[in-house]
């Protein structure tokens, strides 16, 4: 028998048309049950860390592919969702990608980044050496999209898309966090390279390299602590 299950709409360029609004009534959650849910995604949320010792084992692929899926529903400037998420499993191009954000990187070390940015990076232990680019078993890049481009050429300005693009990103981390596996943002300066490795169109912008894999058995973290909520929160 044929699949008769409906698929979504498919997204079209939607500049210029009227506002055609329809109805929006979520159930709403008792307060407890509310309140209760806050707690936990707060505690499990505070268990993320950054992860830069990754192990070899596989991933499931369907999991990376979920959490992309929950960072494209984020908020984005006139809802033109200026993001490209690029999911690299193979070898040779992770092998590509590491060989050429080390080679940046050592130029920043050496001298780029200045006596401040070398300083204030210093209680995390990094240095140019990148494995994590090799050792995870896939990498997602983020690409913003800077402007629209239809198949005849045809280009229509994004808005706002560094802060879209940052939320969408930082929706990645929670879901892949919450999902049960470990990443790392790693933005490499110059970042052109990837756009030449992936080959990616003109109107894309590299904005970060995320490793995602489990925690390697020797897994170390920096002993870092977080500002507190009295430390981050202003009440009026």
């Amino acid at each position: 028998m044929p699949d008769t299950t409906a698929l979504p709409p498919r997204w079209t360029p939607t500049h210029g048309e009227p506002y055609r609004p329809v109805p929006y009534r979520p159930e709403r959650a008792p307060a407890d049950e509310s309140l209760s849910r806050s707690t936990e995604l707060r505690r499990r949320m505070d268990e993320r860390r950054t992860v830069r010792r990754f192990s070899a084992d596989p991933v499931p692929e369907q999991v990376v592919k979920d959490a992309i899926a929950c960072a494209a529903t984020a908020p984005s400037g006139a809802h033109q969702q200026p993001w490209t998420f690029v999911l690299v499993k193979d070898p040779e191009v992770r092998r590509r990608i590491r060989e050429a954000a080390e080679h940046e990187e050592r130029i920043s070390y050496d001298g780029r980044l200045g006596e401040e940015w070398l300083a204030a990076l210093r209680p995390l232990g990094t240095d140019s050496v990148k494995a994590h680019m090799t050792d995870a078993p896939a990498l997602v890049v983020v690409f913003q999209q800077r402007y629209w481009m239809g198949e005849d050429g045809t280009r229509r300005k994004h808005y706002y898309v560094d802060e879209s693009v940052g939320i969408a990103v930082g929706m990645l981390l929670s879901a892949l966090h919450l999902a049960g596996l470990a990443a790392l943002i790693h933005t490499p300066s110059p970042m052109r390279f990837l756009r030449e490795v992936l080959d990616r169109p003109e109107n894309e912008k590299a904005f970060a390299v995320i490793p995602v894999g489990y925690p390697a058995d020797d897994c170390e973290v920096p002993g870092l602590v977080r500002k507190s909520l009295d430390q981050v929160l202003v009440e009026i």
